[in-house]
């Protein structure tokens, strides 16, 4: 008798350490009232539009009565746009402002004060760079990666040795600052001591102003063999800006693209490889995690773990890359070429 009373407080501890298991991940209860703000870089470009189209199916998945706005500047008004939002949000009372920063430090203040107001800051594509104002920053892929993957894709397009530019977006663009960061720093390696990069340049993720500085990077150095571009914008410019100029035998273009946009350039090779990730996904889970925070049901803790829908299971954990800050590391990216290209821009 009393080795099977044992023995059912065995299976009843078992029981209860399965259930305490269970319940350290978080499952979301739908229905909460949150008026959400999903706030791009600026309107008009095609990943933001994607972004928004994730965040609208999970604001209908978690049956949120409140409003989603999707709202942003214009390009030319960015930074002060950004702002001017963020602080008409505050005032509004709005329950979380998802933000893809592009004004840098510059959004603290107003990013704060919205925080005072109650509101919670999610940023997502590109974050606070100090990581102020900001309560997590949902992470499309981990920032180091994306810069040893475009330093590899140079080397394989430069055969190892060449000259390489970048054409970025803005100089205020956290993510693509430290995507640029982390390629510098792994062209320190000995496997890329045969390549140079001569130049980093900024086409404000404007089609015309990214085509005209394309060609200036010709232009100004002759024997250049790779554009590096991490904006889809850029890397669509300049591709046709190699294209019209029948320069594509000469100078390959390569970064950040949407397979869509890419597939003629891919296939007549001048951009054979780039890269990516679902921006669909990523404004779905930015929604779950903006959701979650500002309906109280995840504290936005180092270490909570919660069910984002479809996507499964994320982890809040430390940015290794902003000491102090917080993450939920999305992933992965994955690397088009002729052999994929086509089927993913169906």
């Amino acid at each position: 008798m009393k080795s099977l009373k044992l023995l059912g407080l065995a299976s009843a501890l078992l029981m209860s350490s399965v259930s305490f298991g269970a319940a350290d991940t978080i499952t979301l209860e739908s229905g909460k009232d949150i008026n959400m703000v999903l706030l791009p870089k600026f309107l008009g470009i095609l990943v933001f539009d994607q972004a928004n189209d994730g965040a609208q199916e999970a604001h209908k998945e978690l049956k949120n009565p409140g409003e989603l706005l999707f709202v942003g500047p214009t390009p030319e008004n960015s930074v002060a746009g950004q702002i001017e939002i963020m602080t008409t949000s505050a005032t509004q009372g709005q329950g979380a402002v998802m933000l893809s920063n592009n004004a840098g430090d510059q959004i603290v203040p107003s990013a704060k004060a919205a925080q005072a107001a109650g509101t919670k800051i999610v940023t997502w594509d590109s974050p606070i760079p100090s990581g102020e104002g900001e309560d997590v920053f949902v992470a499309q892929v981990d920032f180091g990666s994306i810069g040893t993957v475009m330093a590899d894709m140079a080397h394989s397009l430069l055969d190892g040795s060449g000259q390489m530019a970048v054409l970025s977006a803005t100089p205020d663009a956290s993510n693509q600052n430290a995507w640029i960061a982390a390629m510098k720093e792994a062209l320190k390696g000995d496997k890329y001591a045969k390549i140079e990069l001569v130049d980093v340049v900024y086409g404000n993720d404007q089609a015309e102003v990214s085509y005209n500085r394309a060609l200036a990077l010709v232009d100004k150095y002759p024997d250049l063999g790779v554009i590096m571009s991490p904006t889809t914008v850029g890397i669509q410019a300049a591709a046709k800006a190699m294209q019209d100029e029948g320069l594509c035998d000469q100078v390959k273009v390569s970064g950040l693209g949407l397979p869509a946009e890419m597939l003629s350039y891919t296939l007549n090779g001048c951009a054979p490889e780039f890269t990516l990730w679902d921006f669909r996904d990523l404004g779905y889970l930015t929604y779950y995690t903006a959701y979650g925070v500002a309906s109280g049901q995840l504290k936005g803790e180092i270490g909570e773990t919660f069910t984002a829908g479809r996507m499964g299971d994320y982890t809040i954990e430390e940015d290794p890359g902003r000491p102090g800050s917080k993450r939920i590391l999305m992933g992965p990216f994955t690397i088009y070429n002729k052999d994929n290209v086509e089927a993913a821009a169906k």
